[in-house]
């Protein structure tokens, strides 16, 4: 938090916003307990705010706002055809926080959200009934932190410990954390399960200093990996997405190398493979939020509805990175993204 507040015209959520309906759940009492000098703002619904007209979304991220709201209906929903599985059946995915602290050129939220003010939805035991509602019927993957990056909140929230106690309970249920973060203190206060899985997304630094503003190193994203594996976290490495550049064959090679010499390749539970890929839709808002960005105004192909790199460069990226992974990782345990999936 202290990096980033040092990007921001005022402090990170030096305004709160709360609904009225959520100002007696112990969630909100817990978030605005941290933030003590933090402008109270109370609204009747979070649209009022986070959907109002004429937001400029690249201004807001340099300081954002907090929303403390209550969801109501639909907690959990389908898995999206550009996400991988990772063969399960029954693929979810549920969003308690709507956006990140992060500032990812290429991030697909910017297209999706029109405000980069941050949502935080404080009735998380709804989002646990309907998750055992699914229970009843078939084993469950859930994936709970793709439209955000909940481990980063994890100093606010605290809601990271309570998906671990509640997968606990539910053997049949199987949990995905997707992550870029690297807070090696807050590992130490959670505990582990063989149905909860932490993935982290790796990119080379020198991408990440191009097109992902604010978030880890390589070098503290692998220290913090290597302790998630000595506390007993089943861990997945996330090469997705693969970014293109002229030279992008050496600078992938460099770090699945460098990163392998650094981690156990045993104790990896498994690895995913995938190039950029986003909805023609968001894509549309995307180039409107960052008009000189060279990620998001690449000339990329249209598939069904789906942008990437096309088929050509697509499956060249992957290919190169598979060969690379599997001197370190059994086949079976890699997952490919395809163009085709989509």
């Amino acid at each position: 938090m202290k990096k980033l507040n040092s990007c921001s015209y005022n402090p990170f959520f030096s305004h709160i916003y709360i609904e009225k309906a959520a100002m007696d759940y112990p969630n909100s009492h817990k978030i605005l307990s941290r933030f003590p000098n933090a402008v109270r703002v109370e609204i009747n619904h979070y649209k009022d705010v986070f959907c109002r007209g004429h937001q400029n979304y690249l201004f807001q991220k340099k300081s954002p706002c907090l929303i403390l709201a209550v969801k109501k209906n639909s907690y959990v929903y389908e898995g999206a055809p550009v996400c991988q599985n990772f063969g399960n059946r029954h693929f979810y995915y549920t969003s308690l926080v709507m956006n990140c602290f992060y500032d990812c050129e290429y991030c697909y939220l910017q297209g999706m959200y029109p405000s980069a003010n941050i949502v935080i939805f404080v009735n998380i035991e709804d989002y646990f009934f309907e998750t055992e509602e699914l229970l009843k019927k078939y084993p469950v993957y859930l994936c709970i932190s793709y439209d955000t990056d909940l481990l980063a909140f994890e100093n606010i929230l605290d809601f990271v410990k309570e998906w671990l106690a509640f997968a606990g309970l539910h053997p049949d249920l199987t949990v995905e954390l997707r992550t870029k973060s690297a807070s090696l203190s807050v590992l130490d206060r959670l505990t582990p399960h063989n149905n909860f899985i932490l993935a982290w997304t790796l990119t080379p630094d020198i991408l990440r200093k191009e097109y992902e503003h604010h978030t880890p190193s390589l070098e503290e994203r692998l220290c913090c990996i290597e302790k998630a594996i000595d506390r007993g976290f089943g861990v997945r490495l996330c090469f997705d997405p693969l970014l293109y550049r002229k030279d992008w064959r050496n600078i992938y090679e460099d770090m699945i190398k460098t990163v392998f010499h650094r981690l156990p390749a045993d104790k990896i539970k498994d690895v995913s493979l995938g190039v950029f890929r986003v909805s023609q839709e968001y894509l549309k808002q995307m180039r409107k939020q960052r008009t000189d960005s060279v990620i998001i105004q690449y000339p990329y192909e249209n598939d069904r509805g789906v942008c990437h790199y096309g088929k050509k460069l697509t499956r060249e990226m992957i290919s190169f990175s598979y060969n690379l992974v599997k001197e370190y990782i059994p086949e079976k345990n890699i997952y490919v993204w395809k163009e085709t999936d989509s």
